[in-house]
């Protein structure tokens, strides 16, 4: 059994794990994530992966990071979350671990643990699409993973859906993300007086409350719109959808699937790509960056 270690960097911890190659996780820590100090951000990392290696023997260490990574995977262009920016990640690491690194988005990895031991099992061409405070996105082409020329592709959260819409933090306004994400979804629900956060606003919608599903419903229909136009392009044979706001399964997938269905172009003359939810949870970043160092 080959073990590798997986290491998810978010805004406010750096999770680990230790992964069989079933996808098992069968070893876990975390730490804080220094979010204003690129070097103690570094050691956190080390320090995670150095507390797992003392208990299990590993063969590569996977990094799961939230931002643009390099065609060759070794550098953070920018991290949102991290004071990262054309940071050689990858050989700062392997100065200070003696296994092979391999540093990748978080979204990629999200959706190559999915389509390995997830809800695309079987499926070789696929778009990820996880649904949090933001929209990120892995996609797989007959079976493996699409980066893009430099490495950045997978950002449908920055498709422009609305012209002159709202301001988005990456420079330009009317970005899908302002719409179809977790900060839209609480948007939503403050307009029809609800007042709640994305966990509770599941809650609510789950027990009836009409403000809270027709907020999920808003929120779906922007992103079966987003689907169609994807599959417009890329024409995957499965959409599998993750993060919070995804946690409310059909109450957000049932009206995105629908739309999606309505605005693709050519329904009717053409198949309609499976809309699934992903199954992974919280674990799929580290998973799949584990997965990804120790087969690459």
């Amino acid at each position: 059994m080959a073990l590798a270690i997986g290491v998810d960097i978010g805004g406010t911890k750096v999770a680990g794990g230790v992964v069989d190659d079933e996808g098992r996780v069968v070893a876990e820590t975390r730490r804080p994530t220094p979010s204003d100090d690129s070097d103690a951000a570094i050691e956190a990392v080390v320090g995670v992966v150095h507390e797992l290696c003392a208990s299990y023997d590993v063969t590569a260490v996977g990094i799961a990071a939230a931002g643009y990574v390099s065609a060759d995977r070794s550098t953070m262009l920018f991290a949102p979350n991290l004071p990262w920016e054309n940071l050689p990640v990858r050989d700062l690491l392997q100065e200070r671990i003696d296994l092979p690194v391999d540093v990748e988005n978080d979204a990629n990895c999200a959706a190559w643990a999915e389509h390995r031991y997830g809800a695309a099992r079987g499926e070789d061409c696929v778009v990820c699409l996880t649904v949090g405070t933001g929209i990120g996105a892995g996609i797989l082409v007959e079976g493996a993973l699409y980066r893009g020329r430099f490495g950045i592709a997978g950002e449908p959260g920055h498709l422009g859906v609305v012209r002159d819409g709202i301001p988005c933090g990456c420079g330009n306004s009317g970005c899908l993300e302002q719409y179809a994400s977790g900060t839209a979804l609480v948007r939503y629900a403050r307009e029809r007086g609800l007042s709640a956060e994305g966990p509770e606003i599941t809650a609510a919608a789950e027990a009836g409350d009409e403000r809270a599903v027709e907020s999920f419903a808003e929120v779906g229909r922007w992103l079966g719109h987003a689907l169609a136009d994807i599959a417009a392009v890329l024409d995957p044979g499965m959409f599998v959808i993750g993060g919070g706001v995804a946690d409310a399964g059909e109450l957000l997938l049932g009206p995105a699937r629908e739309t999606f269905r309505a605005m693709l172009p050519g329904h009717g003359h053409r198949p309609f790509a499976d809309v699934r939810q992903a199954v992974l949870g919280n674990a799929a970043g580290l998973v799949g960056a584990a997965d990804l160092a120790r087969t690459s």
